[in-house]
């Protein structure tokens, strides 16, 4: 009836994909355990050093991201603005 939209059947990743070894999270395991201790929701944190979220940040990735979009639309405001309001030329003044 719900076309497989019911409430509740959302589908969760396996946990277990989620490895620690390799990240820094490996330190913060050792870390605990030196001192008897463990994390059990330490591998739920580990997608954040995996895949896209994985990779760092760079400047050239940050200013890289909006730039070509943002200069398309600077240049298409700009054809705009000369063509619907081209700038007046006074002779008389300078």
């Amino acid at each position: 009836m719900g076309h497989g939209h019911e409430p509740g059947k959302m589908e969760l990743p396996d946990y277990r994909q989620w490895k620690i070894e390799g990240t820094p999270l490996q330190n913060v395991q050792e870390r605990l355990a030196r001192r008897g201790l463990r994390d059990p929701w330490l591998r739920n944190e580990a997608w954040r050093y995996t895949g896209e979220f994985g990779k760092p940040v760079t400047v050239m990735g940050v200013l890289g991201k909006g730039f070509k979009w943002g200069f398309a639309a600077f240049l298409v405001s700009l054809a705009v603005e000369y063509t619907f309001f081209p700038p007046k030329k006074d002779e008389g003044h300078h």
